[in-house]
């Protein structure tokens, strides 16, 4: 990595897209090294930078990208991040968004926990951010962000959550929340132990959501087996007699393709995929009433 991909992704409280120039969040060290394919996403007709939203007396840092003249309010995503926190790639797709004429909003929901760029293995971030990171806050984080939203430029009937990996769990999880209106879920886990932190995964709210989820897998996911999408398609269908929300879901799963395809600057990267994803997403909200 050069210097700049190896700046800690907190260099975007420092720095912001609204005066004209960035330095960037950076990426953080345990992600693996930056591929070539990385996708840049420019600042142009832009406004985006780190705002510090408030959770109580809290202030919890996010990124912030929406178009620079903007007519009317905007339509809402909130982008929920992997394990690695708001780095580079995702503060590059909350620009990708705003493009698109969304507010979009990356919440650092690890940030009372700490910073994952100070460890050097995915292990070491899972022990020491993720399992400190309980859903009721990341949900509770969650609202506060779309409570600011509302509060400077967005428009709160048209609310999505999309989110990669750890993120694509928090995707299922909030669309259960009644401001969400669509959610989508990139590769985020379906099934697991049940924790005091984690105390139910998504087969289990099946049955609560009240906004449809696009969820987007890869059939050659070590981590996260088909089987477990199995489980999930056969909760929603359970649900789906009493639940309009649950009765739309759907699942799209690709062949022979990898967990965190979607990830440009990662080895897991598939183009294919990740653009026909992409595509499906904005349709997805499109269709939903989001966009």
């Amino acid at each position: 990595m050069n210097q700049k991909t190896q700046n800690s992704r907190r260099n975007f409280m420092k720095t912001s897209a609204i005066g004209a120039t960035a330095i960037g969040v950076g990426f953080v060290a345990a992600s693996e090294p930056v591929m070539a394919a990385t996708i840049e996403t420019d600042f142009i007709g832009l406004k985006a930078g780190e705002q510090m939203i408030p959770v109580g007396s809290f202030q919890m840092p996010a990124y912030v990208s929406r178009p620079e003249k903007a007519k009317g309010s905007l339509p809402i995503i909130i982008v929920a991040s992997e394990i690695f926190g708001v780095h580079e790639y995702i503060a590059d797709v909350t620009r990708r968004f705003a493009k698109l004429g969304y507010l979009a909003i990356a919440p650092e929901f690890f940030t009372r926990a700490g910073d994952p760029n100070t460890y050097g293995t995915t292990a070491e971030i899972q022990k020491n951010i993720v399992a400190k990171t309980p859903d009721t806050q990341v949900l509770i984080d969650l609202q506060a962000a779309l409570v600011w939203a509302g509060k400077n430029g967005g428009d709160l009937k048209r609310v999505g959550v999309t989110g990669f990996c750890w993120g694509g769990r928090i995707t299922w999880l909030s669309a259960t929340l009644p401001q969400v209106r669509a959610g989508v879920a990139w590769y985020g886990r379906l099934i697991g132990e049940k924790t005091e932190g984690n105390p139910r995964h998504p087969v289990d709210i099946a049955a609560e959501l009240k906004a449809p989820v696009l969820g987007l897998y890869g059939g050659a996911d070590a981590g996260i087996s088909l089987e477990s999408v199995d489980q999930m398609r056969a909760a929603l269908a359970q649900a789906a007699p009493k639940n309009p929300a649950a009765k739309a879901s759907q699942f799209e799963v690709y062949p022979d393709t990898p967990h965190a395809f979607h990830a440009d600057y990662r080895a897991t990267y598939r183009e294919g995929p990740a653009k026909d994803g992409w595509e499906k997403c904005l349709a997805w909200f499109k269709k939903l009433g989001v966009a």
